[in-house]
């Protein structure tokens, strides 16, 4: 499936303790009663940026430790090797690697075969559009999905309708039409995939320590998989027809929910199937309850906005590159400096900072994160602007600490439709700001419009790290966090 984004698109835990606890496979959830009238967003835990230590949030805490690790406690294993340990987890990484590379393939050789049956590059570069756009309107209207069904269904028949979906691709009297409908249908159910996966690592890993390092490496996967993944692809295609390397692509979601399938185990769902009334009415009535919570709220415009001006830099690679008289080879490292900065630093802060570092840089790193683009004022030459690059792609890396934050903030009820809003919000922010700096590039010169980026970029997240701060728990008033809880009861 589509997944995490590049960008942005994967920690206010706190430091581990002393001796880990003999891990324990996660006891099957039991199913819960009749939730009543609805979810209320729970009173905030101590996750935000000034809150206080708790012995009970690192990696070595109960929730972290019912999650399958087979290790004596004397040899358990930490860090990203903790996480991998983890059986279940490594059925969804395999899944997750092969469903993504197989993805980016399908995307380089769709678009191939759309010019190739057209001669249109305003139909070629939509089929890329097309990957981005419908997101937002997945992720609204079917996030309901993720919490009315078990997550291992909804996981192996997302993989199934898309494998689906690119099989019909493949029929020689498919139209343009319909295989440019047929990857919208796709872009639309990936939000759900990805949502439910979220939602599903934190019955897997637990909520604490080895979850964010579980999102951190998916999130490292999802970089390096449209490095390697297009240039797989373009190999591919260079012994295969377009529909043959896109035949690539039905295998690997076969396989991907052949993995899940058998190698994760069948939890129930986080709501009744009939207690909610319709999916529709779920999914919205989900969506309110987020988005109405200003501590959550706040909690993904720090996700979604700095991933929609970072993206200004690389949707405008060929014309930079093309104005500062760079050779053809420069346009492949300005598209990879950003996502090799962004898997060196989060591989870095995912190994050498214990919980507690990472929740303290979330906002700092967040705040300066687009600050390198200012570079681009002066009009940098190719190792300046591969620098600069760079270091944007390494802002990135406060994420890690960001997803304990949301985790901590999202009730267990409402965490199914809440991550897959987010991801549908992120994946759509980036199409936004992509389309935004290539219009502003129409008016402007390359240049400036990155630098713009990086100083709008910049001004917005402030204001948004400052709400994220206003909302920390125990800064919110006693009135404003029982006004939110009655609005939230109010809403269903």
């Amino acid at each position: 499936m589509p997944t995490d984004s590049p960008a942005p698109a994967d920690t206010p835990r706190t430091p581990p303790a002393p001796a880990a606890p003999v891990p324990a496979p996660p006891p099957e959830r039991a199913a819960r009663p009749d939730p009543g009238p609805g979810p209320t967003l729970r009173e905030p835990t101590a996750s935000g940026p000034d809150a206080p230590a708790s012995a009970a949030s690192g990696p070595d805490a109960p929730a972290s430790a019912a999650s399958g690790l087979d290790a004596p406690a004397s040899a358990a294993p930490r860090g990203y090797r903790a996480v991998f340990a983890v059986t279940e987890f490594r059925a969804v990484f395999a899944a997750h690697l092969l469903s993504l590379l197989g993805v980016v393939v399908s995307e380089l050789a769709l678009t191939v075969l759309v010019y190739d049956l057209t001669g249109s590059p305003l139909l070629s570069a939509l089929t890329f559009a097309l990957g981005l756009l419908p997101y937002m309107v997945g992720g609204t209207l079917f996030a309901g999905v993720a919490d009315r069904y078990p997550a291992r269904r909804v996981l192996v028949v997302c993989d199934l309708l898309c494998a689906a979906c690119v099989a019909v691709m493949l029929v020689p009297a498919t139209p343009v039409a319909g295989l440019l409908a047929l990857r919208c249908l796709v872009a639309a159910i990936a939000p759900v995939f990805t949502g439910t996966r979220m939602a599903a690592l934190t019955d897997i890993l637990g909520e604490g320590d080895l979850y964010v390092l579980g999102r951190s490496l998916l999130r490292i996967v999802s970089q390096s998989a449209m490095l390697i993944g297009f240039g797989a692809g373009g190999v591919l295609l260079t012994v295969l027809s377009p529909r043959g390397a896109i035949t690539v692509t039905v295998v690997t979601f076969l396989c991907s929910a052949a993995l899940l399938r058998f190698g994760t185990r069948d939890r129930p769902a986080r709501t009744g199937a009939g207690g909610g009334g319709t999916l529709l009415k779920e999914s919205l009535s989900g969506a309110r309850l987020v988005l109405g919570d200003r501590r959550i709220r706040a909690l993904m415009l720090l996700f979604w906005l700095p991933a929609m001006f970072v993206v200004a830099p690389e949707a405008l690679a060929a014309p930079y590159a093309d104005a500062i008289g760079a050779p053809p080879a420069a346009l492949g490292l300005l598209l990879c400096a950003m996502a090799a900065g962004h898997i060196g630093a989060e591989l870095f802060v995912g190994s050498a900072l214990s919980p507690r570092n990472r929740s303290r840089i979330v906002l700092p790193v967040a705040a300066a994160g687009l600050l390198p683009l200012l570079v681009y004022v002066v009009r940098p030459g190719l190792p300046l602007a591969l620098a600069a690059l760079a270091l944007a792609g390494a802002g990135a890396a406060y994420v890690i600490g960001l997803d304990q934050w949301f985790v901590d903030a999202v009730p267990q009820e409402l965490r199914g439709r809440a991550m897959t809003l987010l991801t549908a919000g992120l994946m759509t922010v980036q199409g936004f700001g992509m389309a935004l700096a290539g219009l502003a590039a129409e008016f402007f010169p390359v240049h400036q419009v990155v630098a713009g980026s990086g100083i709008i970029g910049t001004v917005l997240t402030l204001l948004v790290v400052a709400e994220v701060r206003r909302t920390a728990p125990g800064r919110m008033s006693d009135t404003e966090a029982r006004d939110g809880a009655d609005r939230h009861v109010a809403s269903r």
